[in-house]
């Protein structure tokens, strides 16, 4: 089954090394620089997943998480978001289901979609891995 995943994120040269990457391991992928036109993407045509950088240039990536958990068409798909500081506590408090802080490994952003993918589907806890 293949998913699709937005990346949320300004950094023209991270999202490309991001999408590559994804779509390497058979991810379709769609990218928004904004968090504004992120939800308005979302809610036109829902990702699986959504991978969401921390600063955005519209504002913070938690506003967009926060925004999307409010939706009863959104609230239940998986975020990953990302920073390159460790703002694990604020992504979590804004509704983020993981946090990677860059650089991370590219296997590890792979293995964690897939792990949160694989638990939507099946209708599992995510505290069970």
């Amino acid at each position: 089954m293949s998913y699709k995943v937005m990346i949320v994120d300004d950094d023209k040269l991270t999202v490309s090394l991001l999408k590559t990457l994804l779509e390497l391991d058979g991810f379709e992928v769609v990218s928004v620089a904004e968090g504004t036109t992120a939800y308005q993407r979302a809610r036109e045509d829902p990702p699986d997943a959504f991978l969401v950088d921390y600063h955005l240039s519209d504002g913070e990536g938690t506003d967009f998480v926060v925004q999307m958990r409010a939706d009863p068409d959104l609230y239940q798909l998986p975020v990953v978001m990302t920073s390159g500081l460790n703002r694990e506590d604020e992504a979590m408090q804004a509704g983020a289901d993981w946090f990677l802080i860059k650089p991370f490994d590219p296997s590890d952003l792979v293995d964690v979609f897939q792990r949160l993918l694989e638990s939507t589907v099946d209708g599992e806890e995510e505290d069970s891995w």
